[in-house]
């Protein structure tokens, strides 16, 4: 079922999406200043972030509010 979320910012982005569009917008190392994970820091890719994201919620929390913080106004 695929039901409207209008309370939720993220509804219908993906993790992938989230992470690409945040790489694209501050680059690995200001990504990794950002949000201070390792898999930002140490030979970085999309792939490698996603694993360690989908198995560590606080890291997914803080990716999640940092894209919100930084494109929240652009949904609108």
């Amino acid at each position: 079922m695929n039901t409207p979320q209008p309370n939720n910012p993220l509804h219908g982005v993906t993790l992938e999406q989230i992470v690409e569009r945040l790489v694209e917008h501050y680059g690995w190392d200001k990504l990794a200043q950002r949000v201070n994970i390792n898999c930002f820091k140490s030979d970085p890719s999309v792939k490698s972030s996603l694993k360690f994201l989908r198995r560590t919620p606080w890291a997914r929390a803080e990716v999640e509010a940092l894209y919100l913080a930084t494109f929240a106004k652009d949904r609108h």
